[in-house]
């Protein structure tokens, strides 16, 4: 693995980890794909830490979890918005 893809995957894993970030903002904030943010952090990451990887596995698990709240909650507030 190249240099400054290890670097990227230990970066967005810190900002994961700090702020409880999604995949989808987290790609926004480094400038990356989703996809990307994705390999990174569960097929890169491993490699390079176990122990972080871990941790950052159940931060986006949690995520996954929840994304169907989030998603009901911005529909609603486009709508309160609107009318």
């Amino acid at each position: 693995m190249q240099e400054y893809i290890q670097r990227r995957v230990l970066d967005i894993c810190a900002y994961i980890l700090e702020t409880q970030a999604t995949v989808r903002h987290a790609a926004q904030v480094f400038q990356v794909s989703k996809s990307t943010v994705h390999k990174d952090l569960t097929e890169r990451l491993p490699s390079l830490n176990k122990n972080l990887a871990q941790k950052v596995r159940q931060i986006l698990e949690v995520n996954k979890a929840e994304r169907h709240l989030r998603g009901g909650e911005a529909t609603r507030r486009k709508y309160k918005d609107a009318g």
